[in-house]
C-alpha cells in the first residue's frame, strides 16, 4: 500500500473488500460507490463551512450589530464548535455511517429521539441549501450590474433591499439546478468540483488577506473599539454584540460533511474523524485571518458601506473594478462549490434515513442509482425544497438574515441532539465500565478518542450549544422582521422550529411501526486485533 502525500495510506484494492464488510456488521449493503479520499472528504466539510462564501455574504450583519468588535464572536464560536467537532469525531470513528448525524443520535439514544434529530437537519439541511444559494446575490452584482435582474442595472443591489432580496432568490433558484445536475451525475464529479473549488478558495482566502493587509488604513487596535457598531440607545453593547454572533455561527457548521459521506469514502474510521477537525479549523484559521484584513483595510468603518454592502465594497474599493471583480469571481466559485456540499450532505442524510424506511416515500427515496452510484431522488428533492424555500420569500426582504438564522439555528438543534446522549452515554458508561478500550482503525491506529477528557469537553459543547441556540432563534426584529411591526415575522424562528416539531410527530406516527430499528448501542467498539481493519460494534 503506497502513502498520499497527505501521510495517510492511499485505498488499495484489498480494501474494499474489508469497508465492504465493516459496512455490512452495522446491518447496510455497500450500494454508494467509495471515491472519495483524504482530501476530497476534507474538501466536503470545507466547502460546507466555505468562508469566502459566508463571510462575503454576511459581513455586513455581523458589522452592522456590533462594529469593529463584532471580531470577537468569531473565536468565541469557533472555540465551541471546535468542541463539538472533537466530539463528532469520536462518533465518525466508530459509526462510519451516511447520515451520521441521525446514524449517531439513534444508537445514543434510541429511534424516536434519532428520528425527530434526523427530521430537524433534514429540514434544517434544505434551508441551509437555500441559504448558501442566495449568497451569489453578495458577489455577482458587484461583479456586473447585469446580474441585478430584478429592476435592472440600477437597482439596489443590498441583500437587505427589496430588489436586492428579490434578484438573490432568482439568482439561487438557477445555481440549485445547476448543483441538483451534479449530484444527479455522481460522486465522482461531486468530489472533483469540490476539491478544485477548496483549493481556489484557499488560494482566494490567501490572496484576498494579502491584498488587504498591503492595504491595511488602520492597528489591530481597531478591533478593541466600536466603530461602525449602530446598537440600540439605551440598551448594553452586549446584546449588539450577541447579535453580532450570528454571522460566525453562520459560518461555522457543516464541518459534519465528511461524516455525511463515510460510505463513499476510503478508510471512513480513520480520515473522516481527522478531516471533521482539519476543516473546521482551516476554516477558522483563514476565517479570522479575512475578518481582520477585511476591519483593518475597509475605507471607512462608519459611512455605512460595511453594514450594507459589506466585503464586496471593501474590495472594489481597494483594488479597484477590475482586481476587486477578479477576486470576487473566485468568491463566486466558492458560493456555488458551498451549496453544492451542502445539497450533497442533505441528500445523503434523507438517504440514510429512508432505507431505514423512516421518510414518507421510502422506497424512491432510499433508491441508489446502480451506474451513478448516488441517491437521485433525494438530490431532487433537496433542491427542489431548497427552491421552494427561497419562492415562498420572494417578496421578504429580510430573507438572508431570517433564513440564514433559522436555517442555523435547525443544525445547532440537531448537533445537540448528538452531543447530549454522548455526554449521557459517556457518564453512564464511565461509571460502569471505565476508560474507553483499546481499538484500531483500518490503519491500525487507535481511534480517535477524547481519552479522560471527554466527559468535561462534552459537557462546555452541550452548554456552548444550548447558549447559541437561544441567541440564533432569539426574536431579533433587525433579523426576522425588517417590516418592524409584524409580530410573525419576529417569532418566525420559534414558530417554525415548534411547526417543525408539530409536523414531525404526526410523520413519525405515521412511520414507526414499519421503520427498520436501529438498535441501541455503545458509542465504544470492542477491542480489536491491529490485522483487524474493521472493529465490531457492541451491541450490549
Amino acid at each position: 500500500m503506497t502513502s498520499s502525500a497527505a501521510g495517510i495510506p492511499a485505498p488499495s484494492a484489498t480494501d474494499q473488500p474489508a469497508e465492504h464488510e465493516d459496512l455490512a456488521r452495522f446491518g447496510y449493503p455497500q450500494e454508494l460507490h467509495r471515491r472519495v479520499g483524504s482530501f476530497a472528504s476534507f474538501a466536503a466539510g470545507f466547502s460546507f463551512v466555505s468562508i469566502l462564501t459566508t463571510v462575503f455574504q454576511l459581513f455586513f450583519l455581523g458589522f452592522g450589530f456590533g462594529g469593529a468588535a463584532f471580531f470577537w464572536t468569531w473565536p468565541a464560536v469557533f472555540l465551541g464548535q471546535l468542541l463539538v467537532a472533537l466530539n463528532f469525531s469520536t462518533l465518525a470513528a466508530r459509526f462510519p455511517i451516511s447520515g451520521a448525524i441521525y446514524q449517531w443520535s439513534s444508537r445514543l439514544a434510541g429511534q424516536t429521539f434519532g428520528w425527530f434529530t434526523g427530521w430537524i437537519m433534514i429540514v434544517g439541511q434544505i434551508l441551509t441549501v437555500a441559504a448558501a444559494a442566495i449568497a451569489l446575490q453578495a458577489v455577482l452584482p458587484s461583479i456586473w450590474s447585469g446580474f441585478q435582474f430584478i429592476g435592472g442595472a440600477g437597482a439596489n443591489p443590498s441583500p437587505t433591499a427589496p430588489t436586492g432580496a428579490e434578484n438573490a432568490v432568482v439568482l439561487g433558484v438557477i445555481l440549485l439546478a445547476v448543483t441538483t445536475t451534479i449530484n444527479i451525475i455522481g460522486v465522482r464529479l461531486m468530489s472533483i468540483i469540490n476539491s478544485t473549488g477548496v483549493v481556489l478558495e484557499i488560494l482566494g482566502v490567501i490572496a484576498i488577506v494579502a491584498t488587504l493587509l498591503f492595504h491595511a488604513h488602520r492597528g489591530p487596535s481597531v478591533l478593541f473599539t466600536t466603530a461602525g457598531a449602530a446598537p440600540t440607545p439605551g440598551t448594553p453593547y452586549i446584546w449588539a454584540w450577541l447579535a453580532s454572533g450570528l454571522m460566525a455561527s453562520y459560518v461555522m457548521v457543516g464541518f459534519d460533511s465528511a461524516g455525511e459521506l463515510s460510505e463513499e469514502t476510503h478508510a471512513p474510521r480513520y480520515i473522516t474523524a481527522r478531516t471533521i477537525v482539519r476543516a473546521l479549523v482551516v476554516s477558522g484559521i483563514g476565517g479570522g485571518l479575512l475578518l481582520i484584513a477585511a476591519l483593518l483595510a475597509a475605507p471607512s468603518l462608519t459611512d455605512g458601506h460595511l453594514a450594507t454592502l459589506g466585503l464586496p465594497w471593501v474590495l472594489t474599493s481597494i483594488m479597484g473594478p477590475v482586481g476587486g471583480r477578479i477576486l470576487l469571481v473566485d468568491v463566486t466559485i466558492a458560493v456555488c462549490v458551498c451549496t453544492l456540499a451542502c445539497q450533497t450532505s442533505g441528500a445523503r442524510m434523507m438517504f440514510s434515513m429512508a432505507r431505514q424506511r423512516a421518510l414518507p416515500f421510502h422506497r424512491a427515496l432510499g433508491r441508489v442509482s446502480p451506474r451513478t452510484g448516488t441517491p437521485i431522488i433525494t438530490s431532487i428533492v433537496v433542491g427542489a425544497g431548497a427552491a421552494l424555500a427561497l419562492v415562498v420569500n420572494l417578496g421578504q426582504s429580510a430573507i438572508f438574515t431570517a433564513l440564514a438564522s433559522l436555517c442555523i439555528a435547525m443544525l445547532y438543534l440537531a448537533y445537540l441532539g448528538v452531543t447530549g446522549p454522548l455526554l449521557l452515554a459517556r457518564i453512564r458508561e464511565a461509571r460502569h465500565r471505565g476508560p474507553l478500550p483499546a481499538e484500531v482503525d483500518e490503519t491500525g491506529r487507535p481511534l480517535f478518542s477524547l481519552g479522560r477528557w471527554g466527559i468535561p469537553l462534552n459537557l462546555i459543547a452541550v452548554a456552548y450549544q444550548i447558549v447559541a441556540i437561544v441567541n440564533l432563534a432569539w426574536p431579533r426584529k433587525a433579523v426576522y422582521d425588517l417590516t418592524g411591526h409584524t409580530w410573525w415575522l419576529q417569532w418566525s424562528a420559534v414558530l417554525f422550529i415548534a411547526l417543525t416539531l408539530i409536523v414531525g410527530v404526526f410523520v413519525h406516527q405515521r412511520l414507526r411501526r414499519n421503520a427498520e430499528v436501529i438498535p441501541v448501542t455503545s458509542f465504544r467498539a470492542r477491542p480489536a486485533e491491529a490485522a483487524d481493519l474493521a472493529p465490531e460494534v457492541d451491541l450490549a
